[in-house]
């Protein structure tokens, strides 16, 4: 009977870490990497959604200098939400000229037919 109830609270904890701690540990881990590989340039958002470039490093004070639009703003390593994927270039695509022309049929309604004949 005792035997029973000490498994079941070591089951419930054994499922707790499987739900909860493990996935938790593996987003840190992400996080963690994505910080290591960050770089001047990068592009990010912060958690404050704020759009910025990486300019510079503090490694000292663990901190990063984003240009915005040409305002420089210091925020720590840890306030980056993401990196953005590198913008690719698009090519505006030649304008075509269409295959078949369509041609206009002007049709006249009795109110111009009308106002044709007065004049």
């Amino acid at each position: 009977m005792q035997y029973s109830s000490i498994l079941m609270i070591v089951a419930l904890f054994v499922l707790m870490y499987f739900m909860m701690i493990r996935p938790q540990k593996k987003q840190q881990q992400k996080q963690q990497d994505m910080m290591n590989q960050l770089k001047p340039g990068d592009a990010v958002v912060t958690i404050g959604r704020l759009h910025g470039v990486i300019d510079s490093f503090d490694e000292e004070a663990k901190t990063v200098t984003l240009d915005c639009d040409g305002i420089f703003l210091t925020f720590e390593r840890s306030a980056i939400a993401r990196v953005l994927p590198a913008a690719v270039e698009v090519t505006p695509a030649a304008k075509e000229e269409p295959a078949v022309k369509e041609e206009v049929i002007e049709t006249k309604t009795e109110e111009d037919k009308a106002s044709s004949d007065e004049k």
